[in-house]
């Protein structure tokens, strides 16, 4: 860069800051316009978009309906770029104005859950499935379930929007959290060339929650040319392991869920049944020319 930034002393938002995303972003929380949330026939209610965090939890309702369990639910969707997420009906689900959001018309009154980490626990532990019950396995779950948590936003924050969304390419921004991300996938790689799964020989909500981000990092699924980029190729333990999970018909099916971009075929854009996989997806909505 030509020229150096030197903060201002106090801060001062610019709306014309530019870049993706720009148009939703401000410094202050709360609604900006009065929306109530809908809701559908089933007692678990979704709000949420297809980006990874959307995905960890259409993977898990997918997974607990693929197993047997009664987790029929309603995804509606939540178009970020649109500002849904400020609706007041949203801020009540989730005063942080993040997707995904759930309600738990279960029980009265109906129980909010936000932060895509806490859904998984949370769903896991209403269902009793995909959370060990011993107790060193079920830590060893929830530690890789926070380490997500807290690693991605360097991954997607950081590197994702430096590489492939900023208005302008800063190679110092660039290589700082490429670096970073690279270290984080070979923390996965490591840990992955002595175990199946994150947890260990069981597939969990730990698995659940990386995948989105990591294991659609190195198969070139997210952020552009992102994988040659990092030389995702070569953190082939953490391919195994996404091609494995990405087989499962759940996750197929759970990451079409709330999705708007990409092949229509693939794009639900809301989930009311199980059969709207079959029949509404974007392909057989919209005219085909």
């Amino acid at each position: 860069m030509s020229d150096e930034y030197i903060p201002p002393k106090v801060w001062v938002w610019d709306k014309e800051n530019g870049g993706a995303f720009a148009s939703t972003n401000r410094p202050i929380a709360g609604a900006t316009h009065d929306k109530a949330l809908p809701v559908g026939k089933h007692p678990l209610q979704l709000y949420s978009l297809a980006t990874p965090n959307g995905q960890k939890v259409t993977i898990l309702l997918e997974e607990l309906l693929e197993a047997g369990f009664d987790a029929e639910y309603d995804a509606w969707l939540i178009k970020i770029g649109d500002g849904d997420q400020f609706g007041s009906g949203f801020v009540e689900a989730n005063p942080n104005s993040k997707i995904p959001a759930l309600f738990d018309h279960s029980v009265t009154p109906p129980q909010r859950v936000f932060e895509s980490g806490s859904i998984l626990v949370y769903l896991a532990e209403k269902f009793g499935a995909f959370l060990p019950k011993d107790p060193a396995a079920r830590t060893e779950a929830l530690n890789w379930l926070f380490w997500q948590m807290g690693s991605a936003p360097f991954l997607g924050g950081g590197f994702g929007h430096f590489y492939a969304y900023a208005p302008v390419k800063i190679e110092y921004a660039i290589n700082r959290y490429a670096m970073e991300a690279k270290r984080q996938l070979d923390v996965l790689d490591r840990h992955l060339a002595d175990h199946r799964f994150m947890a260990g020989d069981d597939y969990s909500i730990a698995d659940m929650a990386i995948w989105p981000w990591y294991g659609q990092l190195v198969a070139g699924k997210v952020y552009g040319d992102a994988a040659t980029f990092l030389d995702g190729a070569s953190y082939t333990n953490v391919r195994r392991w996404y091609d494995e999970i990405a087989a499962r018909p759940a996750v197929q099916r759970g990451i079409m869920v709330n999705k708007t971009s990409g092949d229509p075929a693939q794009q639900l854009h809301e989930r009311h049944d199980a059969s709207d996989f079959q029949n509404r997806t974007q392909d057989k909505l919209e005219p085909q020319g």
